[in-house]
């Protein structure tokens, strides 16, 4: 993204002020299908797009007068103490957007002291993340497998290598309709594969693949009884990402899990379901607190991350934009990525006269408009 200095004749580069000139430059840089692949919503992306226009439609009360000369952005999670809340969601395929891939995400979020949820469908190993960024803080995305020996055997791996929490994903009993990467035939290419099943799946080549490991392997029988199946196999905190419903919040506290990530997986599985944001409401209600509640879908600026917080989420997670990163520039891209949600959010938390995080509350939101 280069600009010329018509005086100096040189070419300047441009900065990167939000994340959109981010996305733009990924658009504009990666091949048709990877940048399909990544942009993908299900069906007609109503659910997608409407991740994004639903925080246009919230408005702030801010409060003045306040003394915001001093102001702290941290908060925790699971009782780990991060720098601000805003984590990086489980995306797949990293090495698509840059050659170090998943290694690069975990050095970023490692620099700057925020979670990092990695994906299964990682084109890094788990063992590569860890040894890319020893320091950093981790949880692992789950899927339950037809086989449940696969589902358990990585459980171990994560659980040895010191990841601290599992986020099992439920909204994918079968993969949602993508129209583009059917358009495109799209496939991981040959160099790159799902690292974390490196050789499990050898016997299985010649059949129909999804994704980069053989299809249907996804178990669509999946219920809440196996929730206690997974806590039977593992000490590890369990959180479900995909819940969009009071129902289905009030289960996962009853079935003891100690997180839920309000996520329509950006809009990629069942079009026409609520924005994340919309969700969210209901189910902080619901849970009054007896568990942690984050959110995913459509983060795109720090006063976005501020109205999710003030709607109740512990935590916000990016998935497009950290990719967008990645493609801008490795590591150093997702870092910069992140230091500008971190700046608007303080700047955003600041002018709503909100000197910490414990201070951002429903107040803060305009419900008049909602």
């Amino acid at each position: 993204m280069n600009i010329c200095n018509l005086e100096g004749g040189r070419c300047a580069e441009m900065a990167m002020v939000c994340l959109t000139d981010f996305e733009e430059y990924a658009k504009e840089h990666l091949s048709k299908a990877t940048w399909d692949y990544y942009a993908a919503g299900a069906d007609e992306c109503c659910t997608r797009d409407d991740n994004l226009l639903a925080y246009k439609r919230i408005r702030l009360r801010p409060r003045i007068l306040r003394d915001v000369s001093v102001s702290d952005t941290r908060t925790t999670v699971q009782g780990t103490e991060i720098s601000f809340p805003v984590g990086i969601a489980p995306t797949a395929f990293h090495c698509l957007a840059w050659h170090e891939g998943e290694m690069a995400t975990a050095r970023a979020t490692e620099a700057l002291n925020t979670c990092y949820i990695t994906s299964t469908y990682s084109t890094c190993s788990v063992e590569e993340i860890v040894a890319a960024a020893p320091n950093g803080y981790r949880w692992f995305q789950l899927y339950v497998y037809r086989d449940r020996k696969l589902s358990e055997q990585i459980v171990h791996r994560v659980e040895a290598l010191g990841y601290k929490a599992l986020v099992l994903t439920v909204d994918v009993p079968y993969t949602g309709k993508r129209r583009n990467d059917i358009r495109n035939q799209f496939k991981l290419p040959p160099h790159l594969k799902v690292k974390n099943f490196d050789g499990v799946f050898q016997q299985e080549t010649a059949g129909p693949e999804e994704y980069g490991i053989p299809a249907n392997t996804l178990d669509p029988s999946i219920s809440w009884k196996d929730v206690y199946w997974l806590q039977s196999i593992t000490r590890l905190p369990i959180i479900i990402k995909g819940i969009l419903t009071k129902e289905d919040a009030e289960l996962a506290v009853e079935h003891g899990v100690q997180g839920i990530i309000v996520s329509n997986h950006g809009g990629r599985q069942l079009d026409g379901g609520p924005a994340s944001i919309d969700a969210l409401s209901e189910i902080v209600d619901t849970v009054q607190g007896r568990i942690e509640v984050y959110l995913d879908g459509g983060i795109r600026t720090g006063s976005d991350v501020l109205k999710a917080l003030a709607l109740g989420a512990k935590c916000v997670f990016i998935g497009r934009p950290a990719v967008w990163g990645l493609a801008y520039k490795g590591e150093e891209g997702v870092r910069e990525v992140l230091q500008i949600l971190n700046d608007e959010f303080r700047l955003s938390m600041a002018l709503s006269g909100c000197r910490n995080v414990a201070e951002i509350n429903r107040n803060l939101i305009q419900f008049s408009k909602l």
